[in-house]
């Protein structure tokens, strides 16, 4: 069951979806744009369209062990998922560390 305060994985997502290609997002995430990754949590505030499907991808192949306990996903986890949904491992593993963030701040 999940937690009030916590959204589940499939929540999240949609909550992140909210702004695809918003311009105001689009301007944040270029303040933050370096070459030091700067601006990996900044994708969360405004996603591409191409990114929003490559996420829906990745979490509508998930078991739902994994949705429910996403936050607590390993790097070689989140990869194998990647890899399986063909997306790209840095993009699902930025989503994941942002739902975990996000379940840490709601709790």
């Amino acid at each position: 069951m999940v937690s009030p305060s916590k959204p589940s994985l499939t929540q999240f997502l949609e909550i992140v979806s909210l702004k695809t290609d918003d311009a105001f997002g689009k301007q944040f995430r270029s303040f933050f744009a370096d070459s030091k990754g700067s601006a990996e949590l900044a994708m969360l505030v405004s996603p591409t369209k191409d990114e929003v499907v490559q996420l829906k991808k990745a979490v509508a192949i998930m078991t739902e062990a994994e949705k429910k306990d996403a936050e607590r996903l390993g790097d070689l986890q989140v990869k194998k998922i990647a890899e399986d949904a063909k997306i790209d491992p840095a993009l699902l593993a930025i989503f994941i560390n942002g739902y975990a963030l996000y379940c840490k701040k709601a709790t």
